[in-house]
């Protein structure tokens, strides 16, 4: 319609511009000059506003860039490898209890029976950094329970008892991390306790990638992580765990497996698979210093991802 507009404008003034003299006094050729003009304005207006609207839908159609709060961001296809978006993807950085999914990985390559009772000792007491646990002293949970409360609630206490109670202790469970880290690639991470509670548990964005997608062929942990709550016995008392990721408890979302962290060296953690216009996305936020931020990044990636992305995505589905 906007290009008919013009088109009969043009032809209205012969397709072309022209200057006109000043008007003289007579009043004919007052009346010419004020149509002329009048037609002229009315082109060079007419050809502003398609300018305005081409310009308009070439903004609309062109993808907006992701802005992100987090430090170091890796968002990749989990089905092909492919990079959709990075951000300081390759430094390493304290990874804090993101830690605990290789801890799960080992424990789960172990055959243990996770029926098997693990007792909390004081040797699960946090001398590092002092942090407490509702898991009290003395309490005894089977390895599934302590599995399901390192992963969803990231309890501390739990994922160390599962590597004390590795074959071989925990030297012989860090040991086994080290070695997974290298056979899956992770050449630039580095493991020595479960928790994470050690600044020394170091990784990279692309490596952590690597170990989402390696999680992720394990169901234990896939539907572990992803539990919204669970009550266990601590005592004579049932204490309710819920998971630390809240988007789990959001229907919108498609979690398939899930992890968070926090140290004060490493800041807030995310790390998940999920899917998104029918892709599996692995999505890496390290160090996000705000409460909610790498919840909040991790919408925006989603959003990116289904408006703004470039459009050939769908296509290399």
């Amino acid at each position: 319609m906007l290009a008919l507009e013009i088109e009969a404008n043009l032809r209205i003034l012969g397709g072309q511009r022209r200057e006109y003299p000043a008007p003289s006094n007579s009043r004919t050729t007052m009346k010419r000059f004020c149509a002329r003009a009048t037609l002229s304005s009315l082109l060079a207006a007419t050809l502003a506003l398609g300018a305005l609207v081409a310009g308009g839908a070439e903004a609309a159609n062109r993808p907006q860039a992701l802005q992100l709060q987090s430090r170091a961001v890796l968002v990749m296809r989990a089905d092909t490898g492919e990079v959709l978006y990075r951000k300081n993807a390759e430094e390493t950085l304290p990874i804090a209890s993101i830690t605990k999914l290789m801890t799960a990985m080992v424990v789960l390559d172990a055959k243990q029976s996770l029926d098997a009772p693990i007792r909390i000792t004081n040797a699960e007491i946090d001398r590092l950094r002092g942090s407490s646990s509702r898991l009290a002293i003395g309490t005894t949970v089977t390895r599934r329970q302590a599995l399901i409360l390192a992963l969803m609630s990231s309890e501390n206490r739990a994922a160390a008892a599962l590597l004390r109670n590795y074959p071989g202790g925990k030297a012989a469970g860090v040991a086994a991390m080290n070695r997974k880290a290298r056979a899956l690639g992770m050449t630039h991470s580095r493991f020595v306790e479960a928790t994470g509670l050690s600044g020394d548990n170091r990784s990279t964005p692309s490596d952590l990638a690597r170990m989402v997608k390696a999680a992720s062929r394990y169901p234990d942990i896939r539907k572990f992580s992803t539990m919204r709550e669970l009550t266990v016995k601590v005592g004579r008392y049932p204490t309710l765990y819920r998971n630390s990721n809240p988007l789990v408890r959001n229907p919108s979302w498609n979690i398939d497996i899930t992890k968070t962290g926090y140290l004060s060296e490493a800041g807030r953690c995310l790390v998940m698979q999920t899917t998104i216009r029918g892709m599996p996305v692995v999505m890496v936020l390290m160090n996000s210093w705000g409460t909610y931020t790498r919840v909040g990044d991790a919408g925006r990636v989603r959003r990116w991802l289904e408006t703004s992305a470039p459009a050939q995505l769908a296509a290399r589905r």
